[in-house]
């Protein structure tokens, strides 16, 4: 008996791909079923208004998540409620900021190993445009392509439709528990250890790094995971922070209530950050080994390292630009 051909055969050979299962890489064009009748009409003359810029970008977005190493089962969703799809519908924005807005440059990306790796980053910026960048340079510039997945705040899965839209999306809350799961896995880890305090800095201490947390060198440790050093030099500059009304934001519940004069005439819009440019720096893997249960001394030395190779990255970054928005 013949086996089933492969879904890379398959999509050659111009056959229907089967269900997708576990082991099954997923293929866009075989859940987008064709429309017929009204619909169909409707739904055809509008993509005839489409740019050809965006056309070539989705088609972009599409051969990249093609080729992505993701276990599905037969619903189309991962062990962590990611599904491809949803992906696939939600990157197009966030594709267009980083080729056309941010126009986002990296610079070593081939260091990030395979397998499971923690990407550490600095944070800033009032809203996660750097994690939304980095996702993206990791399935754009990454070979083959990785999903890399954010450990977002707590207090994003307070967040109705934004905390099924994030799982949906490949991000997961940011508990010990989640990130073991991930890690011993294979997966690609991005984690910001600054948290809310790197992202709501002053514009006053940018590309200062703000106190970094223990947890990420822990888990490090208890699954022998390398860790990437990642600097962003762009994003500080972004939404520049005047102030931050942090006794009003706790009696709001909310992490931070910072003030920015970034485009305050147009209301909503006024969280567009500046269109500066993203350039991503990625350092050489670093591999530390001990007990994580060590005293916060132990621990603390080796995260002091992770903070310097940044601090490197950042010397390096700023000198070569040619300007904020260059």
């Amino acid at each position: 008996m013949n086996a089933p051909p492969t879904n890379r055969a398959a999509r050659l050979a111009g056959e229907r791909l089967p269900e997708a299962g576990l082991g099954d890489r997923y293929d866009p064009g075989y859940r987008e079923r064709p429309q017929r009748g009204l619909f169909g009409a409707v739904r055809d003359l509008a993509r005839a208004f489409v740019p050809m810029r965006v056309q070539r970008l989705q088609r972009e977005i599409d051969a990249r998540i093609r080729e992505l190493p993701i276990a599905l089962n037969e619903y189309g969703y991962d062990a962590y409620g990611f599904h491809p799809g949803v992906l696939r519908q939600t990157s197009l924005f966030s594709a267009f900021l980083y080729r056309h807005y941010f126009r986002v440059r990296t610079v070593g990306v081939d260091s990030v190993p395979s397998g499971r790796v923690l990407l550490i980053c600095n944070h800033a910026g009032q809203l996660p445009f750097d994690g939304m960048m980095l996702a993206m340079a990791m399935l754009f510039e990454a070979d083959p392509p990785r999903l890399a997945r954010p450990m977002a705040e707590y207090w994003v899965s307070q967040l109705p439709w934004v905390s099924v839209l994030a799982a949906r999306s490949g991000a997961m809350v940011g508990t010990r528990e989640n990130c073991v799961t991930m890690l011993e896995a294979g997966e690609c880890v991005m984690a910001f250890p600054e948290g809310v305090r790197g992202m709501n800095k002053l514009y006053s201490e940018r590309y200062k790094l703000q106190n970094f947390g223990q947890g990420f060198l822990r888990l490090a440790l208890e699954t022998g995971t390398p860790i990437v050093p990642v600097a962003l030099i762009g994003s500080e500059e972004q939404q520049p922070g005047l102030a931050n009304l942090e006794t009003l934001a706790r009696t709001l519940g909310m992490p931070a209530l910072p003030i920015t004069p970034t485009f305050p005439w147009l209301g909503p819009l006024g969280l567009l950050p500046l269109p500066v440019r993203y350039h991503f720096y990625f350092g050489e893997p670093l591999q530390f080994e001990g007990d994580p249960g060590d005293e916060d001394a132990v621990i603390e030395r080796k995260v002091l390292i992770v903070r310097r190779a940044i601090e490197g990255l950042f010397e390096r970054g700023i000198s070569e630009r040619q300007g904020v928005f260059r």
